[in-house]
């Protein structure tokens, strides 16, 4: 008959044994290392210096001093000394500095976190998840890198997202507070669009892209076209505003029709052109001239221009066109110029067109 059970190794009590108190205490003092196995750490290869009582080690491999032999071994401090408590297979045990449950396979103790995870209800990484969220992270920082071909990968990564529908929606939402300020994906249709809102409620698509044609859109982007509907008459030698009183287009209403001016509605760089048609008064010896004007006073460089020759009525035509960076709420308008004769500014064909570029 073995002198110690099987599994714990617990030293039996033998028949005629004097002092059997002795060896009933040492039983219970294995129970009390092994029963519900929890050490404080797995690394160390030789004893701490100031061990409190019952405190217990994973010995790691290659140990020395008093753990000399023991390694992957328990090591139990009691009554003032150091127990060896040799582990079976299927025994566990939790590790208080890393917080981490470790298994002994007969071999090697080896973490428990499994190598598949299927069909899970709900994961919540640092926070709780619920039916709405069922993968929930709080967390500082993320990192997807791709397998590399060392690795037995690819090189590539590829994260996907799938909805079933084209009507269905399929995108990110970016929030602060948990309110939503930019949508970025798929939404309502098949077309990736970017759309931002000041308050969770109210969203404006500031990118739009046909999937079947690939053509970029941006429907917030200030554009406009104006035209004058009445012939304008300049007088001689002064410069006059044209009285621009019709739109063909007029994106985010940035052209004021009732003052004929644009009004740059955020800051930016804009590029603009022009059209004037003349039209004869009195006589075909007027000299024409138009430019761009800057808050109803300064010339914008690079927009003047003049034709000299002899003009023709409703044919002969001045082209301006030019770039300039504007603070929102700036102005531009344009203006008309006759020298030697007065003369009209045809209606219809004088024009005055911009957009924003940057």
């Amino acid at each position: 008959m073995s002198d110690a059970t099987t599994h714990l190794l617990l030293p039996y009590i033998l028949a005629a044994q004097a002092q059997k108190h002795v060896t009933h205490n040492e039983a219970l003092r294995i129970l009390d290392g092994l029963v519900q196995l929890s050490v404080l750490d797995c690394d160390l290869t030789s004893p701490p210096g100031s061990p409190a009582d019952g405190d217990r080690y994973i010995v790691a491999s290659g140990a020395t001093g008093d753990w000399a032999g023991w390694d992957l071994n328990v090591a139990l401090w009691t009554d003032g000394a150091w127990l060896r408590l040799p582990p079976r297979t299927g025994w566990r045990a939790w590790v208080e500095a890393e917080g981490l449950l470790l298994v002994y396979d007969g071999a090697t103790w080896i973490g428990t976190t499994p190598d598949v995870l299927q069909n899970l209800a709900l994961l919540g990484l640092g926070t709780t998840a619920d039916a709405s969220n069922p993968f929930s992270a709080k967390l500082n920082a993320a990192l997807w890198t791709a397998k590399t071909v060392a690795e037995g990968g690819t090189g590539d990564l590829f994260y996907t997202m799938n909805k079933e529908a084209a009507g269905d929606d399929l995108g990110l939402t970016l929030q602060t507070g948990f309110v939503t300020k930019a949508l970025v994906g798929l939404f309502g249709s098949d077309r990736f669009r970017l759309a931002v809102s000041a308050d969770g409620s109210t969203f404006f698509d500031g990118l739009s892209v046909n999937n079947a044609t690939g053509i970029v859109d941006q429907p917030r982007l200030p554009r406009f076209k104006a035209y004058t509907n009445y012939d304008n008459y300049v007088g001689v030698g002064t410069w006059t505003k044209i009285g621009l009183n019709n739109t063909d287009t007029n994106d985010q209403g940035a052209f004021d029709a009732a003052n004929n001016h644009f009004v740059a509605p955020v800051d930016g760089t804009y590029l603009f052109g022009a059209t004037l048609l003349y039209k004869i008064n009195a006589s075909a010896t007027a000299r024409m001239r138009g430019r761009l004007v800057l808050n109803g006073t300064t010339e914008i460089r690079g927009s003047l221009g003049e034709i000299s020759a002899t003009h023709v009525s409703l044919a002969t035509a001045i082209w301006l066109q030019t770039m300039v960076p504007l603070t929102a709420g700036d102005t531009v308008e344009l203006q008309g110029y006759f020298r030697v004769a007065d003369g009209y500014f045809a209606a219809d064909h004088t024009s005055f067109w911009g957009c924003k570029i940057g």
